[in-house]
């Protein structure tokens, strides 16, 4: 059973920092890509940043290009987001999200708010 369990959100100032972290469990982790997504009220999920099976390779929204950074650990099974510079448009529920034999997997998600 594929399970993504997502954790670190919580409150900050503009300016500051969080680190999402994602835990996977039921799928072989190093093989497979991974992606960060995040979801405003009312709103459809929208791509945050991709990370490939090594993570040599990365991609990231414009919006969130050079304050956030992808990253993960295979031998942990967990991957990262390490958001800096927090704007208040970054409030949003943020997900962890893999795709296997074509059917998308969901964590739980996590509520950043940015606010001071």
């Amino acid at each position: 059973q594929v399970q993504l369990v997502e954790s670190g959100g919580g409150l900050v100032q503009p300016g500051g920092s969080l680190r999402l972290s994602c835990v996977a469990s039921g799928i072989a982790f190093s093989s497979e890509g991974m992606s960060w997504y995040r979801q405003y009220p009312g709103k459809e999920r929208e791509l945050v940043a991709v990370i490939n099976t090594f993570g040599h390779s990365t991609y990231y929204a414009d919006s969130v290009k050079g304050r956030f950074t992808i990253s993960r650990d295979n031998a942990k099974n967990t991957m990262y987001l390490q958001m800096d510079s927090l704007q208040n448009a970054d409030t949003a529920v943020y997900y962890c999200n893999t795709v296997l034999l074509g059917a998308a997997y969901w964590g739980q998600g996590t509520q950043v708010t940015v606010s001071s």
